[in-house]
């Protein structure tokens, strides 16, 4: 007689979710069982055991973490949470409980059976973590699926003590991201210490860093304790690390190795226990071919990487975080609280903010100040709009400017200028059916300075001899 196949349970009380996510294990060859709420899950329990369970967060009765956590105590695992509502919180309180994957609704059925498969094969790996405690809040929001796949790697790199670079441009959230990373970890109750080491002075910023004592230098009357010992059990961040001088590197890259440093004019070796989270806008790896950067350092600040997109290829979350962003300011600068039209949201989100979300924050700080009324029309986006309408040619112009530059032309302010004028020449005139006068007016320059333009615009004949 055959002994029965195990069973995947799915706990869910999405019946739809349960019947498309069950008939794709079952053709994956995989023996299925479904329950609507963690009390039918509590229940079954009773007489069998899953040899996986796949839980939604949010179920009626009780629910998915309470479960998992309760599943966990009893040794059964492992566990694989869905949700729909996929913020950073959640995630890592997930993966602290004992989760080994986090789906995010709605999600690839194949990405899913394959996740269920690598879990079965690593059943013995699916081991307890300690539960967690009311999990914190954070000012990352998000619901686009690159930010899906943010928050669930927080939540998974959370909890581990691997140093971990991010990655992104100007103002997307890089620091945020670092703060998540310490409040969801186990340093959780010792300091966050962050620097910006592009802020701070190259002959400052070893001192900064490691702390010196009293006479290392011209003016260091007293002992002073650096970033390192401040966040001694804790994380230290450290932003904008591609713009770090090459000496200092040298030295950071020992600490890291060896867990010891001496400050400034010091004898006294110090040993630290500090968590690295080091973030850049710029492209190490371009650094390190140039010179510019030590392999050896970026390879111990790289072990796991962040990548933060940009603004403009979350668009879906612009809205969001625009609403957001609008009613915090009214609350921080007591005021009535305003709302964004539905014209005024699509106008927002079609543009580039090439300033990321810190460029969203203070837009929507300026409007909460400035918006006459209580509602917010696109006509009160005023010149920001307008620039983001710039943005595309713009950046036409720079892609432009850069291939011409790396081309070795001459000329290129000359060129640039007379495109530019001829351009908007033929258009204006195209627009008033020649009339000179007319485009002159629509362009803002004198009839005068148009008939010029255009007349230096046209090719010269070639002289008599």
């Amino acid at each position: 007689m055959t002994e029965p196949r195990a069973e995947i349970w799915i706990a869910d009380d999405d019946r739809g979710v349960r019947f498309v996510l069950a008939e794709a294990l079952r053709d994956a060859g995989l023996n299925v069982r479904e329950f609507g709420s963690g009390d039918e899950v509590r229940a079954a329990l009773r007489d069998a055991r899953p040899a996986l369970l796949l839980t939604d967060v949010r179920m009626p009765g009780e629910d998915g973490l309470t479960l998992l956590s309760a599943l966990k105590n009893q040794g059964v695992g492992p566990v694989i949470v869905m949700s729909a509502y996929t913020d950073v919180a959640t995630t890592a309180a997930a993966y602290r409980a004992g989760a080994v994957d986090y789906l995010a609704k709605p999600f690839d059925l194949d990405q899913a059976v394959a996740a269920v498969q690598r879990a079965l094969a690593d059943v013995p790996a699916a081991t307890a973590v300690a539960p967690p405690p009311a999990p914190p809040t954070h000012a990352l929001l998000g619901e686009s699926p690159a930010m899906r796949e943010v928050f669930r790697l927080i939540g998974r790199v959370a909890a581990s003590d691997l140093n971990v670079l991010i990655t992104g441009e100007t103002g997307t959230g890089k620091e945020l991201v670092a703060r998540a990373l310490h409040e969801e970890s186990a340093r959780r109750d010792k300091p966050f210490v962050a620097l910006n080491t592009a802020a701070i002075p190259s002959e400052l910023l070893e001192s900064e860093l490691f702390g010196h004592e009293a006479g290392a230098f011209t003016g260091a009357t007293r002992r002073h304790a650096g970033r390192f010992e401040q966040a001694e059990g804790g994380t230290l961040f450290l932003d904008e690390i591609g713009d770090m001088p090459l000496a200092l590197q040298t030295r950071l890259l020992r600490v890291l190795a060896g867990g010891e440093f001496y400050r400034v004019g010091g004898r006294e070796l110090i040993r630290g226990n500090v968590r690295i989270i080091a973030a850049t806008h710029q492209d190490l790896d371009t650094r390190v071919a140039a010179g510019q950067f030590r392999a050896d350092l970026k390879h111990r600040l790289d072990v796991v990487r962040i990548e933060l997109p940009a603004l403009r290829q979350r668009r879906s979350d612009i809205a969001l975080l625009a609403q957001h962003f609008l009613a915090a300011a009214a609350r921080e600068l007591k005021l009535p609280a305003k709302r964004f039209s539905k014209a005024a949201l699509k106008a927002i989100a079609q543009r580039d903010f090439p300033g990321n979300v810190r460029e969203l924050e203070n837009l929507c700080r300026r409007l909460a100040v400035i918006a006459p009324g209580m509602e917010i029309l696109p006509a009160d986006l005023g010149n920001s709009a307008a620039s983001s309408s710039a943005g595309g040619w713009t950046d036409g112009l720079r892609e432009w400017a850069v291939q011409a530059l790396a081309d070795g032309e001459v000329d290129i302010h000359t060129r640039a200028r007379e495109a530019l004028d001829q351009t908007l020449l033929q258009v204006a005139l195209e627009a008033h059916e020649g009339h000179r006068q007319h485009a002159a007016a629509a362009l803002g320059v004198g009839r005068n300075t148009l008939t010029r333009k255009l007349g230096a615009s046209r090719p010269r004949r070639p002289s008599k001899p």
